[in-house]
């Protein structure tokens, strides 16, 4: 398996473009010298889909008005993290969409989430901590447990009561399959049969990568990447061995079924005349793309990319990745676990400019996609068909982007600022609060802080390295200053070359330190 297939899982590519657009000829005639030309000079770009003249290489459009189904973002099931990075020992405040919630685990090691703000004075719980398996407030110490009651107000008299009011708002959150998933809504109970099940990861003998980023743009942007294969030769080319910028070609895609709740299909090369791999696009932001392969024995091997988006708010979102297959190379084994996340973050970074620039453009535009799109049949199939399923549901969402509708959010993204002073670094330095030190403060532009502050397994190795980077460093230094003091020839050579081998370790660890903390920057940029 390849770090690349994180991203997209068993891609190939298209080579078909539309023609150019149509410019009005030019005259052969010259005005005479010093006078302006009388005629207007136009471009015309026609980008509507499925006209005669575009040879029938764009998606068509569908005649009729668009339709509408009944539709509530609330009452859904989003995936919230991986079960395995939930801090043990500190809440963890998270979003969907503008709600912001806290997730932490008590004392029993069950799994709690509130509303993430204290009803005494609206101060947010996730920057509290955990006291005797409660949750503590840090601007008062306020506690609360199990419901979201609260059973410890230290400012209250020795024989008052707590009030019934001050209790938290509660939601609904259920483990599965390794992810923990909560129902937004507080209007209807929660619906257990919504919680999605990946067949192939429930099948004996399969194992997956896991790996978390958050992202600095739009979920539906992020989705529309997930399901597009043609840029991968492109944008990642060389990435590693499965994309190269030469195996840009056409894709064939086959519809299987649209349902109110989402699409499937079918798609591969062209030119193979085969479509062997599947995708599943499902409410409200989750995307499968699975494959079967028969071995030379008869034996049917299945590979999965998953792909679990969350809305985090306007311009942001995080996505759990897993890539898994109930048969793995053994090459594979031969890496450890972190360098395919740290590659993974690379192919994120290789797309992050232009889908940060698409999604500054649709907030700019304001218009549906179809006015700004040029959707080609052979390459933008599931692109058209995840905006034409925005136009159905996008009504009961707090903002959408549809192909030929659209809803801007109603009020402007709130800019949150990191807390400032020598506390808010010590703070900081926590794992669980998102960095070692100040020199990863919060910043989605950060691989550090898009990645590695959610993952307890790349924390652990930065962490190693970092200390073994310094204790390498002090032993060069100190084998170095023995060997200018000391007189013996081979006292001197075994010193120095003790500093030589501690100066390489030092420097391979600080080279795995940066890979999983520096973004990627391509060398065809200007800087």
């Amino acid at each position: 398996m390849t770090a690349l297939l994180l991203h997209h899982p068993l891609v190939f590519y298209n080579k078909s473009l539309p023609k150019s657009p149509s410019i009005t000829s030019i005259p052969k005639s010259t005005p005479p010298l010093g006078k302006k030309p009388t005629r207007k000079w136009a471009l015309n770009c026609a980008a509507t889909a499925g006209k005669e003249e575009d040879g029938g290489v764009l998606v068509g459009e569908e005649r009729g008005r668009v339709d509408v189904v009944d539709y509530d973002w609330t009452e859904e099931w989003y995936p919230l993290y991986l079960t395995k990075n939930i801090p043990e020992d500190a809440p963890l405040g998270l979003t969907v969409f503008d709600k912001q919630v806290v997730l932490y685990i008590d004392g029993n090691g069950d799994l709690h989430c509130y509303e993430d703000r204290c009803p005494h004075r609206l101060a947010k719980l996730s920057e509290g901590q955990l006291v005797d398996g409660r949750l503590e407030c840090l601007y008062h110490g306020w506690q609360f447990e199990g419901d979201g009651k609260c059973v410890k107000i230290p400012q209250l008299p020795a024989n008052a009561k707590i009030p019934r009011s001050a209790c938290t708002k509660t939601y609904e959150v259920k483990d599965s399959q390794g992810v923990v998933w909560i129902w937004m809504s507080h209007k209807t109970p929660p619906n257990p049969s919504k919680i999605p099940w990946f067949e192939n990861f429930a099948r004996p003998g399969f194992k997956d990568f896991s790996t978390t980023h958050e992202l600095p743009y739009d979920h539906s942007i992020l989705l529309e990447n997930l399901m597009d294969p043609a840029h991968v030769p492109i944008s990642h080319d060389r990435t590693d061995w499965s994309a190269k910028r030469e195996d840009a070609q056409p894709l064939a895609f086959k519809i299987k079924e649209r349902t109110d709740r989402g699409f499937s299909g079918w798609w591969g090369r062209e030119a193979d005349n085969s479509t062997p791999n599947f995708l599943k696009f499902e409410a409200p932001c989750n995307l499968q793309n699975n494959r079967e392969i028969v071995d030379k024995d008869g034996v049917t091997n299945y590979f999965s990319g998953l792909f679990l988006c969350r809305p985090t708010g306007q311009g942001k979102s995080m996505l759990i990745v897993r890539f898994g297959s109930t048969k793995r190379s053994p090459l594979a084994n031969l890496f450890p676990e972190w360098y395919f996340h740290q590659n993974a973050g690379k192919v994120f970074e290789q797309d992050m400019g232009f889908l940060s620039s698409q999604n500054e453009i649709l907030m700019k535009e304001k218009v549906p996609t179809k006015e700004l799109y040029i959707n080609l049949r052979s390459s933008d199939t599931w692109v058209a068909e995840y905006r034409k399923w925005m136009d159905k549901v996008g009504h009961g969402m707090p903002y959408h982007f549809g192909h030929s509708t659209i809803s801007m959010p109603t009020e402007a993204a709130v800019v949150e600022h990191a807390p400032a002073g020598f506390v808010a670094s010590i703070a900081a330095s926590s794992p669980a609060k998102g960095g070692i030190g100040i020199k990863y403060a919060p910043n989605l532009a950060n691989r550090y802080f898009r990645h590695v502050v959610h993952c307890k397994g790349c924390r652990s190795v930065v962490k190693s390295f970092e200390a073994w980077k310094n204790g390498l460093s002090v032993v060069a230094a100190v084998s170095v200053t023995f060997a200018i003091l000391l007189n013996g020839r081979q006292w001197k050579a075994l010193l120095l070359l003790a500093t030589a081998v501690c100066m390489g370790g030092a420097y391979m660890c600080s080279t795995v330190v940066a890979m999983n903390t520096t973004n990627f920057i391509r060398t065809h940029r200007r800087l």
